[in-house]
């Protein structure tokens, strides 16, 4: 065969009409479809087969190829990352560790066409479809609409009467095929969502992926290791002035390739995200940044290695405001971000945890370089000095479940020599997973003696009074929590329900009606029946009157 793809006479039938011929791509051709046609040189020129759809022919990334960029040697793991069209996708907290089940469903119908249609709609050059790296960062890009007419729309508030509400989404499958076959973004999307629809693609194009969860996932807006928290001068938070976040928890991709364009020792697994966060070379998408180079805090290297590193790694730093607007840090907890990265096991429904693949131990030797390595590349951290705080206080309160009141234990305690007088305020709200506040059901301000050397915790009452949250309010925090996306459907069905009960009522007031419009059509028709049995009878008299007449007259005609 010309060019550099290989090819061989695999078998000829014994009359030599027909034959069997194997084409073996390169590791490194195009990814995508193509058109098929077998030319055959006449001696006088080349005929070609004509164009037949039957015989096209896809190419995808072969993770069973070593020369591959995606090989991954090991059989288990390709069977999970490539071959598996189901997995599970964590939600939750690290100490409260819940579960959403996904249908990849890389092998339906039409969904190869989808992705291939994904790619052609990112007006992607043919010639980089070859490449792993450029296309899983495309497609980054393109798993979002919010700058280039993408696969999805994100959507975080609680208005999603124009398509359908994150949380009722199960699969990939409906997502893709309604956009291959529309143009139009789907609504609407959350991390989960961008997540799952993003492992169909790569793993439907043959790319070795899985989702990871991030807990206590920062989301910097400032391009440094802080994560900030304004404070107001009376200590209470202020949410105006506050730019940065923290996720309960991040849903991202990782892709296994290597990384010829990076130092040795940095492939393997890389992360990309979907979900629109930050620009990245102009368009809202991110990686794929080398797990390995986030661990070593290597984040000169491309892509968006620092945006991810900040993520896992910021320090949470507590910022009071004066009077005259100054800011000043009053303390930082440098293990909060980044708590724990799970994704699921290798032939199991478990829960894998891979924490370890992005940081190394909080507080060891590594983890100190890591860190000191990131702030020399850039990323500035906070090292003020901050003294031992002599006064603590604890939260507890026991299994709290959705509708019933619950009991809120704060207990302060005074380390000091001297007795101390503590402002506090406490705050009840309901939280996005994103961090944003939906709503404050209690608020509180009080005043606390704290005697030297002694704990106070006998405020319980006074604090929280036993007051349930309200079942509206907890309707809402249902509602953005996915984890508890069942009440959402429950509410479906019962808005069904409800139409099915209005119908029937609808539909008995109808027969109702129907029936008392029967009754009285068959009165009508015994009336009418009456009538013409009495009009009938009638004209049999009349007849049998003419007739005695005429048989009357008949007989004085008779002859004698």
């Amino acid at each position: 065969m010309g060019g550099p793809w290989s090819g061989r006479l695999v078998n000829v039938e014994d009359d030599g009409a027909s034959m069997l011929l194997g084409i073996t791509p390169t590791p490194d051709a195009i990814v995508g479809k193509f058109r098929l046609y077998v030319a055959v040189d006449t001696g006088s020129g080349l005929q070609r087969t004509k164009r037949d759809a039957n015989t096209d022919v896809y190419v995808l990334f072969n993770a069973w190829c070593p020369e591959d960029v995606v090989f991954l040697p090991d059989e288990a793991a390709r069977v999970e990352y490539v071959l598996n069209d189901y997995g599970m996708i964590y939600q939750g907290s690290a100490s409260s560790l819940l579960h959403r089940s996904w249908m990849y469903g890389q092998f339906e119908q039409g969904v190869l066409d989808a992705c291939i249609y994904v790619l052609d709609a990112s007006r992607m050059p043919i010639y980089n479809r070859g490449d792993g790296i450029m296309v899983v960062r495309k497609a980054s890009a393109m798993l979002n609409a919010q700058d280039d007419n993408g696969l999805l729309v994100g959507k975080w508030d609680d208005d999603y009467s124009m398509g359908t509400a994150p949380t009722l989404w199960t699969g990939s499958v409906k997502i893709l095929l309604q956009y291959a076959n529309t143009g139009i973004p789907i609504c609407y999307a959350q991390c989960w969502v961008f997540a799952g629809v993003f492992n169909t693609f790569l793993r439907c194009i043959g790319i070795p992926s899985r989702v990871i969860t991030n807990f206590n996932s920062a989301h910097d807006n400032t391009g440094n290791l802080k994560t900030d928290l304004i404070f107001k001068p009376d200590g209470s938070p202020d949410r105006s002035a506050t730019r940065d976040s923290i996720w309960n928890y991040h849903c991202w991709n990782e892709v296994n390739m290597t990384r010829p364009d990076l130092p040795q020792g940095l492939g393997g697994w890389q992360v990309v995200d979907g979900t629109p966060q930050e620009t990245s070379d102009g368009h809202f998408r991110c990686g794929p940044a080398s797990v390995n180079a986030i661990k070593e805090g290597l984040l000169c290297h491309p892509f968006d290695s620092g945006f991810v590193f900040a993520e896992v790694n910021s320090d949470l730093v507590c910022k009071k405001r004066d009077r005259y607007g100054t800011l000043t840090p009053f303390r930082v907890d440098t293990t909060h971000i980044g708590l724990a990265m799970y994704t699921k096991a290798i032939g199991s429904d478990a829960a894998h945890n891979v924490t370890h693949n992005y940081k190394y131990r909080e507080g060891s030797a590594e983890d100190k370089i890591t860190m000191d390595r990131a702030e020399e590349y850039g990323c500035e951290r906070d090292h003020s000095d901050y003294p031992v705080s002599e006064l603590s206080v604890t939260m507890k309160t026991g299994e709290v479940s959705l509708g019933h009141d619950f009991d809120l234990v704060l207990q302060f305690e005074n380390q000091g020599t001297d007795s101390k007088e503590v402002q506090a305020h406490l705050a009840g709200e309901v939280v996005f997973y994103t961090g944003v506040i939906a709503s404050t059901f209690k608020y509180d301000s009080f005043s606390v003696t704290m005697p030297a050397g002694q704990n106070v915790g006998e405020i319980q009452s006074r604090l929280i009074d036993h007051r349930p949250v309200t079942q509206g309010e907890i309707r809402y925090f249902v509602r953005e929590f996915e984890e508890k996306r069942g009440y959402r459907e429950n509410r479906l069905l019962e808005k069904l329900n409800k139409m099915v009960v209005e119908s029937n009522e609808q539909l008995e007031l109808s027969m109702e009606h129907c029936k008392e419009e029967w009754e009285e059509f068959l009165k009508e028709q015994q009336r009418l029946r009456e009538e013409v049995d009495e009009g009938h009878a009638k004209a049999v008299g009349r007849l049998s009157t003419q007739y005695s007449e005429m048989k009357k007259d008949l007989s004085k005609l008779s002859p004698f």
